[in-house]
């Protein structure tokens, strides 16, 4: 049997069924981020873990210029070092027929016989290599998609200025590059950069490295010191050229992924929340205008011998069974939306496999969260519940004292009609209450104009790189550094309209206990065609002396201009130098650092010196300008802006750029749910009142612009506040989605809080037509009488 409660509590779910509903889906929203969020990182957290321990990727990677074999036995007896391999690398280019750019590609080398001990590769298609055959490769599998590439396909790659040929026996992937791009370049593209695994013994012969390596792979034993290993295999490696050891956290794949992680952590925990107060803030509204709504009912309950505890856990249950019914709602949309971002994240992140794994504590945190958050929202009204006596509550409340609004009410009501009057006399007897329909609105706004703001911002990123910073139509990267003259035969080039010197460096900079691995990129004092900018879009002249940071990598190292850097330079003589910052560059792409070019080469007692350009190019001359280049045996990569364009663009539609489209659809969720829900409210709060004024000869025109008037008076109230709000949560927002690959710059777009306001406006004039709807439709007959 039912009880009488339980049954009320049926009809009450079932009469405010539509704010249920809305206050529902703002909890799933809230629910559903925690869900795939944290199911995302736990599926490419684990996946990352097995296939890294599986195919035993290494812990260090220590390039050198050429080491002798017999240093890999000392390599691996230095104390806390498991494992030490060497390896021989090399940069490549791809010729591909029909295409006027030779793609650019990493050539590595395998054991003759057996499995790589370290960084094995996972086969995807073919088979290993032979080791009596020198003309057999591996292809990386993404590239080879890419182009339409199969085992037993032929294919030509320069290799040290030589042209040769090879023949395609096996496909693929290797968890060294599940972020994979080409030197120089931050943005991945399967098109644009390849990965050639050969037999160790034609490799080293192809670079002149019979009986050495370029470079040692070395996996750590449990509880190993990192930083001493490091700086062990440095001292071995230094009178070979050593370029500086690095550990597997400043591993150009892993470090990405790992950031890709870290930031889905962040907004698992900050998103969630946002949604979940909001959710309790509505019900605290409903629940408070319900039980002021049922004094009588509450009174007739205490008076038939329900306790306080009974009549308190009523409308506790009603709050219950909303939070529980979202909180379901968000698991299994959370479940969802996680398997159909897995999809993205395995296209972007090259991993072999990738399930959306689940574990109970998402859920169990995901329904709790909900529940208590609804709970806090309902507990406050709660209290009321047990404060009334049934002969207190059986008496209608006081009427409230409007005395002082009186004179205001006279001033401005005087030219109004009576309907008019009635909402002027409803928004200023009852401030509270409308401001706090005002912020909620607002909030809605806010957010969804932060998001769409968001949007405007990807969009500026990618103006201010390609079209401010970068202005070149091609960029030339060199085997090695060489002689500042290779531009003369550039310019000389037929349809080369101007050529541009770069060199870039690794470096390890250093600030106190913070510390950056990357690379200084040196200019010429007037850069034209790929430069720094301030954050006013404008050139930045490079200093003589001095060097210019980017503002990501400022934050980074915690350093201000004026401040004196320690740059560790890893070529040449390696000097370790003390620069001062003389600047801060604004850029949306990496974290770089500039110099002066000749100041660059100085230091490293190599004058003259470049290992890239940037040219800008008569587009009608392309392909002749391109087939010159590849011809030059010094040069190792080509780039075309348009190509990385493209790829930039991809990045940003996939993996956490494709989530600000996620969050955006949310943000249009919660705030139509906010809107629905104040016009729900105002109509459950005067739905009596309403069907008197129809009784009394109002027209259904005007009991209706009784109601709707204060929604639209609400509205427009919380328009500039919601446009203001929005202001400043872009920047929280912006801050979330930026990473090391790009920051998103927060701006002001007008486009955007147009397009918001009239969501908001639109959102308004649906929930009223909605609720205009109802109001129409009601009996008059049965909204009169006293609810038992």
């Amino acid at each position: 049997m039912v009880s009488p409660l339980n049954r009320k509590l049926l009809r009450d779910l079932w009469r405010m069924k539509g704010q249920a509903v809305a206050i529902g889906a703002v909890i799933a929203v809230g629910v559903l981020m925690l869900v795939m969020m944290t199911g995302l990182v736990t599926s490419l957290s684990e996946t990352r873990r097995a296939y890294y321990e599986r195919y035993r990727l290494a812990d260090v990677f220590a390039p050198a210029a050429r080491a002798p074999q017999r240093l890999e036995h000392r390599l691996a007896a230095i104390p806390g070092v498991s494992t030490a391999e060497g390896r021989v690398t090399g940069s490549a280019l791809i010729h591909l027929p029909d295409h006027d750019l030779p793609v650019q590609a990493r050539a590595l080398s395998l054991p003759a016989r057996g499995v790589p001990t370290l960084n094995d590769i996972y086969l995807t298609d073919g088979r290993r290599l032979d080791a009596d055959r020198s003309d057999e490769i591996l292809l990386l599998n993404s590239f080879a998609k890419a182009h339409g590439l199969r085992p037993g396909d032929a294919l030509q790659a320069t290799m040290n200025g030589a042209r040769r040929s090879f023949r395609i026996v096996g496909l693929a992937q290797s968890p060294e590059f599940l972020y994979a791009t080409a030197p120089g370049e931050l943005v991945p593209d399967d098109a644009r950069f390849g990965v050639i695994w050969m037999n160790r013994a034609t490799l080293a012969a192809a670079y002149d490295m019979e009986g050495a390596f370029n470079e040692a792979l070395l996996s750590l034993a449990r509880g190993a010191d990192g930083p001493a290993v490091l700086d062990a295999v440095d001292r071995l490696l230094d009178p070979y050229g050593g370029q500086g050891a690095y550990g597997l956290v400043d591993q150009f794949s892993n470090r990405f992924i790992t950031e890709e992680i870290s930031g889905l952590k962040a907004a698992a925990v900050m998103v969630p929340p946002i949604f979940l107060a909001v959710a309790a803030f509505l019900l605290n509204i409903v629940i408070t205008r319900m039980v002021q709504s049922e004094r009588e009912e509450i009174g007739l309950m205490k008076a038939f011998g329900y306790t306080n505890a009974e009549v308190g856990a009523h409308y506790f249950k009603l709050v219950l069974a909303i939070a529980t019914g979202g909180a379901l709602a968000g698991c299994l949309g959370g479940i969802a939306a996680g398997r159909a971002l897995i999809g993205v994240y395995t296209a972007y992140y090259k991993f072999p496999f990738l399930l959306f794994q689940l574990s109970p504590g998402p859920f169990l945190t995901g329904v709790t969260v909900s529940i208590l958050s609804a709970s806090a929202g309902g507990m406050f009204v709660l209290r009321r519940v047990f404060a009334l006596t049934p002969a207190a509550a059986m008496r209608p409340p006081a009427p409230a004292d409007f005395s002082r609004t009186g004179r205001i009410g006279a001033w401005l009501t005087g030219p109004l009609d009576q309907p008019s009057r009635m909402v002027f006399r409803r928004l200023t007897r009852q401030p509270m209450r409308m401001a706090g329909a005002v912020l909620g609105i607002a909030l809605g706004m806010a957010l969804s104009a932060a998001m769409l703001t968001i949007y405007a911002g990807f969009d500026r990123a990618i103006m201010t790189t390609f079209s401010v910073v970068d202005r070149s139509d091609v960029s030339v990267t060199f085997t090695h550094p060489v002689s500042d003259k290779t531009l003369f035969e550039l310019r000389r080039l037929p349809g080369v309209i101007r050529a541009e010197p770069v060199r870039h460096v690794s470096v390890v900079l250093r600030n106190g206990p913070n510390s950056h691995r990357g690379a200084i990129t040196g200019l010429p004092p007037d850069a034209a065609l790929n430069r720094a900018i301030d954050s006013r879009s404008r050139p930045i002249a490079m200093p003589k002396s001095g060097v210019v940071l980017s503002q990501a990598l400022a934050d980074i190292l915690g350093i201000r201009p004026g401040a004196l850097l320690t740059v560790e330079l890893r070529e040449g003589a390696q000097p370790v130098l003390q620069i001062p910052v003389a600047g801060i560059a604004d850029t949306t792409m990496g974290a770089p650092a500039f110099m002066e070019l000749s100041a660059l080469n100085r230091a490293l007692g190599e004058p003259r010196r470049v290992t890239g350009a940037y040219l800008d190019i008569d587009e009608n001359r392309g392909r002749e300008i391109f087939r010159a280049l590849r011809d030059m045996p010094t040069v190792a990569g080509l780039s075309r802006k348009s190509d990385a364009l493209a790829a930039f663009i991809t990045l940003m539609n996939s993996g956490a750029g494709a989530m600000r489209h996620v969050m955006g659809a949310l943000a249009f969720v919660i705030t139509f749910g906010i809107i629905y829900n104040a016009a729900r409210i105002a109509y459950a709060e005067r739905a009596r009142d309403l069907a008197s004024l129809r009784v009394i000869g109002f027209t259904r025109a005007e009991a209706g612009f009784v109601l709707l008037g204060e929604l639209a008076v609400v509205t427009l109230l919380a328009l500039p506040l919601g446009g203001l709000l929005g202001y400043y949560l872009s920047f929280a927002i912006a801050e979330g989605f930026s990473t090391e690959l790009y920051q998103i710059p927060a701006i002001f777009h007008p486009r955007s809080f147009g397009t918001a306001e009239l969501f908001v406006v639109g959102a308004a004039a649906t929930s009223g037509w909605l609720v205009k709807r109802d109001l129409d439709r009601a009996d008059l007959v049965e909204a009169l009488k006293t609810r038992e």
